[in-house]
């Protein structure tokens, strides 16, 4: 699957926040930030991906179900017709690549340094590590264009798209042209989720690939 290296610092950001005073059509892409991000501690949703070369043309597609358990834990579950499986327990990332019967294993401190994930789940960390700028509005959405600071980022730009306080579309390009698109629907915002979501056992007689000694778990 092609987007395997994008969906560890992708990850779970999206979440229904409710305006409570200015109408939401005369709100900034960033004031809706705000607002989205605003008392979310739990989340799921549905989601379709697309990956597009820098030529237009599509290499991948792909559906499934997110969750979201603030600040560190989260779960991407990939169907079709190479299913793959994305958990973040707080302390490490694992990858579960079924077709291929392989698991991939990343320190989570490492992964998650500039990912939207954690900077959307905390917007006061975006000036930190991106160049911020409104970007007008397209397929009647609200955008928000953040372009990296760090040479070492995996994305060097993120489009947010907005719309009533709720974020839609993410949409990722890194240094090769390579455009990855998210959209969100049936949002579920602070639902009660099992703490079995964020766990993740390898199955027997998989290959392991980095590092699976025991840790303490995040927060």
């Amino acid at each position: 699957m092609q987007c395997c290296n994008s969906l560890a610092g992708l990850f779970a950001a999206c979440c229904l926040a409710i305006s409570v005073s200015i109408p939401a059509q005369e709100q900034s892409a960033r004031q809706q930030l705000e607002l989205f991000s605003s008392g979310l501690v739990t989340l799921h949703a549905h989601f379709e991906q697309q990956v597009l070369s820098g030529d237009g043309a599509v290499e991948d597609r792909s559906s499934g179900e997110v969750w979201l358990s603030r600040p560190q834990r989260f779960r991407w579950a990939y169907g079709g017709e190479f299913p793959e499986l994305v958990v973040a327990d707080g302390s490490r990332i694992w990858i579960y690549d079924e077709s291929l019967e392989q698991v991939t294993v990343r320190d989570q401190s490492l992964e998650a340094a500039d990912s939207p994930l954690t900077l959307l789940t905390d917007p006061g960390r975006l000036e930190q590590q991106f160049e911020i700028r409104e970007a007008g509005e397209a397929w009647n959405l609200q955008l928000l264009e953040l372009r990296s600071l760090s040479q070492e980022s995996e994305f060097e730009r993120i489009l947010l798209g907005l719309r009533e306080n709720r974020l839609e579309l993410m949409i990722m390009e890194d240094a090769f042209g390579l455009r990855t698109e998210l959209r969100f629907r049936d949002i579920e915002r602070n639902p009660q989720l099992d703490e079995s979501l964020f766990t993740f056992q390898p199955p027997a007689g998989v290959d392991l690939i980095g590092d699976t000694r025991e840790t303490s778990p995040g927060p």
